[in-house]
Parts: structure tokens; sequence; C-alpha cells
């Protein structure tokens, strides 16, 4: 059965087969129907030489959308750009008609080198499909990829002839921008610099990647270039706001959508509670990615095209195979077509998959998170999402995989048991109708602008004139500097003294401190790396490590050597380390009076240990076994966002003394759970802390904070949207099917206390207490 049909009642005949099997009543929460879409087209722009226009009408573009010409000609016309258009609607064609067009343009009489292009991409997998891409037009450009897996002779010929260049922020970090003497040929053509999938780059990472691109700015202009940048994204919320903050440039965005869209459904759908229970007795629901297998057997079982997206690797492969297995007793012809992708990113693998699904070969395939960059499959029915995948953006990205071009497309969000799942589940207004979140990250986080500030300064003496570049705090972190002896001042600016490559400070992929590395114990070779202050709750001993979609099960974790030593396994349980916190308040940076309630956003030092870890059953999630661990205290000196209630209006509103901790302790945690529906993080990324009576406030307090030094912005996006985040926080737990508490509600995986003492009538009396009183955000 395909959905492409000019009868939409096929597509609503599937759902109603879908949600009516007998037992899943109830299951099926929402039901979205966006209309279909035409497309609009616009003529070639004039600048367009020939060949590159033939090239294009060749591969199958006879005209392009209205919106990849207008944001060409802006490019073409030297102002920077911000693409913002759905999954599939051509954004790659925007950025190679002025890059090819200008390189065609510009190549010498003899061959030497045309204008530069620098092409960014979050991962590999994407470059060297964008390269193959470039490479099928047949245009005469001399493209190459530059990354780690580069030989040395490619890296020469790149470096050296190259004119349009596709690497990552990693190697521009550590590799170009550091030798950039030995490239100052092609950065002194560079005419265009193309950032894709920029909305990948949020909290620390994005930070760290904001600075990369100034660096980057900064050796341009010593070579005498300025080039335009055009970033791109399927998903960005004020996309001129978050490429101007990335890139600290003036930005002009393109939103409208031109591209042919199908009739979309999305169905939004929660697994039901099962016999088992949970922690102290609480519910717990059917896991999520059960719930898929079911699903997408039935849709292979129609002959509908589907994808499934789950979280892990080992998952994805379990979704497989218990699809095959009720396909099996319906037919034993068709568990041969449902398959799990197997990963390793190669593209003969990904080639492969793309072939067998384009050739019917294969109907199902259920896929890691990580397939929503590095591959391109066209031709999809249907999409099933494990759980949501942390923000509306990756949500519409993936559900785009299905109904390419003008066909139609399935969608089906299946909830995971916790509070934001739940929440969107009975809210679909939060995530249909409505802008996809902001990018969150902050570019003066010291512990970012720092490290980069001192790579800039090794590849050229840091001036005065250069500091308005880096941000209102640069000066003050660069005395700093000065001060610890990592720069010295001398009558041209600041020079970097160390022997050290100062790019080495700085690990952009990782929240800072020291890095741990992940050693195979059998053969000692190093699969990965954590940073340091994740690692005590990730890499401890007896911790299931997911990495690259890889199950592993951890043995030793060295804290002085830093080094984690595991082992390749499957055990059919995962791992959640739980850690108790203390808070101090530093210094606040703002705040605001909700009555004689109080708001407020500063510096804090936190203090937390893990003491324990939960292994829980897959994909039960049944609670096996609590396993204690012996672990030194850590520090962290971030941001948080705290609210706070006085002890008179506490009195005043009946509630009791004794119910008090329960009741912060519970809105603590829904609030946590929460938060990343408006700020673009995950629920690990930040931590919180309640009290009845903190020393600090002499109040009812309840902290939530960014779990990385300095801050990430998250605690800072929570402070200007607190109205609406605690709103959606007290609807969450009002809401919740339960009676006291439980997973999808106030119960955290992380909780150091147990999950006790928690109140969840006392903290919707609470939140009710303090958004009583609540203004503004």
């Amino acid at each position: 059965m395909a959905l492409a049909t000019p009868a939409h009642r096929s597509v609503a005949a599937l759902v109603d087969r879908l949600a009516g099997v007998p037992g899943r009543e109830g299951r099926l929460r929402h039901l979205e129907v966006m209309p279909p879409r035409a497309a609009r087209v616009a003529d070639w722009p004039a600048w367009v030489p020939g060949d590159v226009r033939d090239a294009f009408v060749a591969a199958g573009i006879v005209q392009p959308w209205q919106h990849q010409a207008a944001a060409a000609d802006a490019a073409h016309a030297g102002h920077h750009v911000a693409l913002a258009t759905g999954t599939a609607s051509g954004k790659s064609l925007a950025y190679q008609l002025p890059a090819l067009s200008a390189i065609r343009a510009s190549r010498g009489a003899r061959g030497e080198r045309g204008a530069g292009v620098l092409y960014l991409a979050p991962t590999k997998a994407l470059a060297h499909d964008q390269l193959s891409t470039i490479a099928g037009l047949g245009l005469d450009v001399r493209a190459a990829t530059h990354d780690g897996d580069s030989p040395r002779e490619q890296r020469e010929w790149t470096r050296d002839f190259g004119e349009y260049v596709l690497t990552n922020p990693d190697m521009l970090h550590r590799s170009l921008l550091p030798g950039h003497a030995r490239w100052a040929s092609f950065f002194a053509s560079l005419q265009y610099v193309v950032v894709d999938e920029c909305h990948h780059y949020r909290g620390v990472f994005g930070a760290h990647v904001s600075h990369v691109l100034r660096r980057l700015r900064r050796v341009c202009a010593m070579y005498g270039a300025s080039p335009t940048f055009v970033l791109a994204s399927a998903t960005v919320s004020d996309p001129e706001v978050a490429a101007g903050r990335l890139t600290g440039l003036p930005v002009e965005a393109v939103t409208a959508d031109h591209s042919p869209r199908g009739q979309v459904s999305l169905l939004l759908w929660e697994p039901p509670f099962v016999n088992h229970a949970g922690e102290h007795g609480a519910p717990v629901r059917r896991a999520a990615s059960s719930e898929v297998a079911d699903l997408l057997a039935d849709l292979v079982a129609e002959d509908v095209r589907t994808l499934a997206f789950i979280r892990s690797r080992r998952g994805a492969e379990q979704v497989a195979l218990t699809a095959a297995e009720l396909l099996a007793e319906v037919d034993p012809s068709l568990p041969s077509r449902v398959a799990a992708y197997r990963g390793g990113y190669l593209p003969e693998e990904r080639r492969a998959l793309e072939a067998s699904l384009r050739r019917g070969d294969l109907t199902g395939l259920a896929a890691t998170n990580a397939l929503e960059l590095g591959i391109d499959i066209s031709g999809l029915d249907a999409v099933l999402i494990a759980g949501f995948p942390g923000t509306r953006a990756a949500l519409w990205q993936q559900v785009g995989r299905a109904g390419r071009g003008a066909q139609d497309a399935l969608g089906i969000l299946v909830a995971r048991d916790d509070p934001l799942d739940t929440y969107l589940v009975s809210h679909p207004e939060a995530l249909i109708g409505r802008p996809v979140e902001a990018t969150v990250f902050d570019p003066t986080n010291p512990y970012v602008l720092g490290p980069h500030l001192c790579a800039a300064a090794q590849e050229a003496p840091l001036t005065e004139e250069d500091l308005p570049l880096f941000g209102s705090t640069a000066r003050d972190v660069v005395e700093r500097l000065a001060e610890s002896g990592l720069l010295r001042r001398r009558a041209r600016g600041w020079f970097w003294t160390d022997r050290r490559r100062a790019s080495d400070l700085a690990d952009i992929r990782s929240s800072g401190g020291s890095q741990v590395q992940l050693i195979e114990s059998s053969t000692g070779r190093v699969i990965g790396t954590v940073d340091g202050a994740s690692a005590h709750g990730t890499a401890h001993p007896g911790a299931v490590y997911v990495h690259r979609g890889e199950t592993w099960l951890v043995e030793s974790l060295d804290l002085d050597e830093h080094v984690a030593v595991m082992h390749p396994a499957e055990p059919d349980y995962s791992t959640s380390a739980r850690e108790v916190t203390d808070i101090s308040v530093l210094a606040e940076r703002d705040h605001r009076a909700w009555g004689a309630c109080r708001l407020s956003l500063g510096e804090v030092d936190v203090s937390h240990q893990v003491v324990s870890f939960l292994k829980r059953r897959q994909p039960g999630g049944e609670v096996l076994g609590e396993e204690p661990l012996d672990l030194p205290e850590r520090s962290l000196r971030t941001t948080a966002v705290w609210w706070t209630v006085p002890a008179d209006l506490l009195a005043e509103s009946g509630l009791a003394a004794a119910d008090l901790p329960g009741a912060a302790h519970a809105a603590e945690h829904c609030s946590i759970g929460l938060l990343p529906l408006f700020a673009t993080c995950d629920r690990w990324d930040i931590g919180g802390v309640s009290t009845a009576l903190h020393a600090d406030t002499g109040r009812l307090t309840v902290f939530v904070h960014d779990g990385h030094p300095g801050g990430a912005g998250f605690a800072e996006r929570g402070f200007a949207a607190a109205k609406e985040w605690l709103t959606a926080t007290r609807e969450a737990i009002a809401g919740c099917e339960c009676e006291t508490g439980c997973p999808s509600c106030i119960q955290s995986p992380k909780c150091g206390n147990q999950n006790n003492p928690l109140d969840k009538p006392g903290a919707v009396a609470l939140l009710d207490l303090l958004l009583t009183h609540a203004t503004g955000g």
C-alpha cells in the first residue's frame, strides 16, 4: 500500500487500523492532519553561469523553488543568509548555486585556484554526502573533504588546490586555523562559508563553534578576505538571531518554504501502563521501543515503507528483531523485509540501504537517531519515533523523512515514560502550530571563551581591535588569562607563550574538564572519550555505555589516570546514575518579583556526588536493583535559575510544613523534565536542588542549574520563559493519570534520594501558589 495517492482516505484508513487493534484503546492521544502544499518555482538567476545551470537541470532540477532563488540571490549579493525551511526543501541548491558560480567565474586562465568555499557540517558523513552530490554534477570544480579520515596526500592536495573544501568544526578548530599559514592561499580566496544543519550547534558545543567561526573570520581578514556566510537548518527558531549569535554577523533570514509537500498526518501515541510496578510501587508504562516494534510490524505487513528512529543501536536491532518475529506469525516471507541500520556510517552501507528501500527489498528499517544526519532515504511513507527526540526541530526533521516530494506522509511519535513525553501527548499544541525552539548557547561563558582566545593568540597576537569580535566579556577574560600566565601582554598585543598547542585547550564537543579515555579491555584501543564532568554519571563501574549506537559495559573508572575500561556487551538492562547535590548562591545576576515570591538567575556553586546506579530491564523499564558506588564529590560553578516562596505565604496557603520538602522536590523533578521544551537541552544537561529552607535565601527554594562549567544558556532560557515553563510543569503533574507520582510526572531516574520524599498534590498546590503571583515571561 502506498500513501502517495490522491485519495487521502488511505491514510485515514491506515490510522484507523493501527488504533483499532483490540487492546490499543486510548493509545492514540492526538491526530493532526496538515494539508498538502503546492510548489512555487522561480526563474534561474541571471548571474548563474550556463554550465552550472545546465548541470542542475541535467540532475533533474528544472527550475529552483522560490526560497532557493531568494537565498541564492541574497548570498550572491554578499548578504549573510540563514535559510530555515523544511526537510527535503532543497537547501543545498541555495548555497551551491552562488558557491559553484563563484568558482567557475573566477578560475584563472591557466587553471589557478578559483574562489574558495568552505562547507562545515556537524558530521563527516554529511560532508561526504555533499561531496558526492557536487561530484555528481559533473562540473570542473576542485572539491574535497578534509577530516580525520583524509590521507596525508589528499590533505596536501586540498590545501594547495582545493576550491570547495568540505570539513567539520572540529577540523577547522584543530587543523585549518592553527595551520593557517599553510592554508594562506585558500583563506585569501575564501568567498563563501556554508554552515549546514546549524541547529545542531547548541549548548556548550554551540558556544565553542561560535568562537571557532569568529577565529575563522579573523584569520580570513588577515589574508584580505571577508567571506559571505550561508547557514542552513531544516528547523530553527528566530534563524537570524541564532545565526547572528553563531557568527557574530548581521544575518538575513529566508523562512518561506515553497517546496511541494504532501499531506502530513502526525499521530501522538502513548503506551499503556503495564502490570508490574516501578519504584515505590509507582505505575510504569510500556517501553516506547516495544510499542514501536508492534507498529513497525503492522506497517510492514501493510506494505508501508517505514523508518523507525530508536535511541541506541542495540535498541534498533531489538526493534527490528521483534518486528520480524511478529511478521513471521503472519507470513514467513515478511521477516526479511525489515532490518536494523547496522552502523559504521560507511558510504557503501548507506547506499546499499537506500537501494534496498528503493527497490522494495526492505519495507521497514529500525535505525538510531544518528541516521537523522548522513543518510538520504527517499520514498518513505511513514516514520516512527520512539520517544520525543529532544527538540521540536529534531521531531519535524525526522517526520520530514517521510513523504519526500509531494507524497503523503505518516509520522507517529510514541511517548516514553517521562514528564516531557507525557506532557506533549497531552498538550499537542506544544508541538504543533508553534515555532521550534530557540537555539540556546552562551558565547560569553569564560570556560569556553578563554581557550579560544588562547588559540586565537597563537594564530596571531590578539590586539585591542580584535577583542570586540569575541564579545563584551573578552577583555576581562584576556586579562585573567594574562594574570594566569597563559598569555603575555606586549606592545603589539597579547601573545601565547606556552609550548602546548593552544587549540588543544578546548575540546569543542566537551563540557570541560579532563577527558576520560574509553578503552576496550581486550585490545587496549581507544573507543572514544567522555568529558570528566560527566564521566562519573556515564562511565562509572557497572555502567551500560552506548557509544555510536553500540553497547558497552564499563569495568572500571580510574579518575587519576582519566581512563575507563570497558568491553562490548548486550545486557538486558540499562543503567542510570543517582547523585546527591548541594548548592550555594554566589551572585544574583537578575531577578523578577512575583508578588512576595521571587524568581532569580545567577551564579552558583554546585557540589554533587554520584552515590549509586539503577538497573532497569530493557525494553520493559522495570527496576531490577540499585548498586552503590564510591566516587568522590565534585564541584561545579555554573548558572542557575531559582524561585523562592516566603514562609508567611506558605503558612497562609494551608500547605502543611511536613509536606513542603516533598512538594518542592516533586516540582523540581518535573521542572527539570519540562525545561527541554523551552531550551534546546536534554534533561541530563541540567540538574536541580530543592529545599524547604535554603541557607542563602532563607526561603523554600527550587533551583535548576546548567550541568556545564560557566553555564550553557539553559538556565537563562528557563528564566526568560519561566511563567510558561512552570505552568507546563504544573499541568504535567496535575494531568498525569497516576495518583501519587510516577516516572511520567515527578519521579526522576537520577534522584540521589531514591525519589523520596515526593508529594504530588503538594507540588500542584505549591506551583499554583507561585503562579498566582507570576508576571511576565
